[in-house]
């Protein structure tokens, strides 16, 4: 019986170290997300809110990502759009947060979205709705 007991707490003692290995990973890719929107011009290349393709609100616009966690969003014209950004993680997911107050069409943009890919060029957000009404989905591409 004790042996049992031994094999038992050796095995989780084992699956803990796993869980932290995970949380290191996270913690690589979220670094690897605060530096990759710092580089560069980003703009959207895909916003679908709940079925409905709206990219077109956001031909035209370059989002500057900045160290400190400010956005500014500029468009031919002098349009200038000011917002924040951070990144992190919940429950070992990345995810991306977006506030532009109440400008529009910004305001669509503002939420805890979660990273489901990125790369040096590319970055694919998702947020489920309050309540399960739908997901919306977000992708930014470097300029």
């Amino acid at each position: 019986m004790i042996p049992a007991l031994a094999t038992i707490l050796l095995t989780s003692s084992f699956s803990g170290c796993k869980k932290d290995d995970n949380s290191n990973s996270v913690s690589s890719q979220v670094a690897a997300l605060t530096q990759t929107v710092q580089t560069g011009k980003w703009k959207v290349t895909l916003y679908n809110d709940n079925g409905t393709d709206e990219t077109n609100h956001y031909t035209g616009y370059e989002f500057q990502f900045n160290t400190g966690g400010t956005v500014v969003v500029t468009k031919t014209g002098n349009t200038t759009v000011n917002g924040t950004w951070t990144d992190g993680n919940d429950d070992s997911t990345i995810k991306f947060v977006l506030n532009f107050g109440t400008t529009n069409p910004f305001l669509e943009l503002n939420d805890d979205w979660h990273v489901t890919q990125q790369s040096s060029t590319l970055i694919k957000l998702e947020n489920e709705s309050g309540g399960g009404s739908g997901t919306d989905y977000l992708t930014f591409e470097k300029i």
